[in-house]
């Protein structure tokens, strides 16, 4: 997804004007993106979601009247083909763990994002998830300690995975895209979906994102 003739759409909700119209201008400036709407709190974002066509939600982690996880849970029942990302200047370990939970494929900073909003935007579209590396490695120490006694449970799903579903899912967890992915494997991208299809029902999870997860505790990544 993002070519020039079929931009990714983007629904932009975030209740400071400042940032609203960077984000904006960035993302009109990329031909393969497309801003299609905008919202300034969780009831206008709601009510957005349902109006608007589009692909990939950028969702302010504090709004005026809530926070981005109820806008979420709205969005995945409203448009569960989309993707989410979460923009917030801070970045509290817990938010993040409990954004991935409610199926974001991202969360970015704001302080040290700007300039790659269309890039995050496209990466989502296209199956990979956007994490700033920072993030990745304190939720990588989380898991590690939270996680601790589930390891022999994990070591016995690992084993169900094939060579080559580790190779992607390990992949996936660099960011890669589908498409990425069969480019440097010499297959499809129709093929890793295929595989990923796979992984997630021998991991039990759902989202790429928990995929991740997964990936970061069997430190595939």
């Amino acid at each position: 997804m993002g070519q020039e003739t079929s931009p990714v759409r983007v629904l932009l909700i975030d209740d400071d004007a400042h940032i609203r119209r960077v984000i904006a201008q960035e993302l009109m400036a990329d031909p393969r993106t497309l801003l299609v709407g905008q919202a300034t709190s969780v009831r206008e974002g709601r009510r957005a979601i349902r109006q608007h066509e589009f692909d990939v939600l950028l969702v302010d982690l504090n709004l005026g009247d809530g926070e981005a996880f109820e806008v979420l849970d709205f969005f995945r029942s409203v448009r569960p083909s989309a993707q989410a990302v979460v923009i917030s200047v801070m970045e509290n370990d817990e938010q993040v763990l409990r954004a991935f939970e409610l199926g974001a494929a991202g969360f970015v900073g704001k302080n040290s994002w700007f300039g790659n909003y269309a890039q995050t935007v496209l990466q989502v579209a296209n199956g990979g998830a956007s994490i700033t590396p920072h993030i990745a490695r304190r939720l990588l120490q989380r898991f590690d300690r939270a996680n601790a006694p589930q390891s022999k449970r994990r070591a016995d799903e690992a084993d169900k995975l094939s060579t080559r579903e580790k190779e992607i899912l390990r992949m996936v967890a660099s960011g890669y895209t589908s498409t990425e992915i069969g480019a440097r494997l010499f297959i499809s991208g129709m093929t890793v979906n295929t595989h990923l299809r796979n992984i997630y029902r021998k991991l039990q999870v759902r989202t790429r994102a928990q995929a991740v997860r997964f990936a970061s505790l069997r430190g595939l990544f």
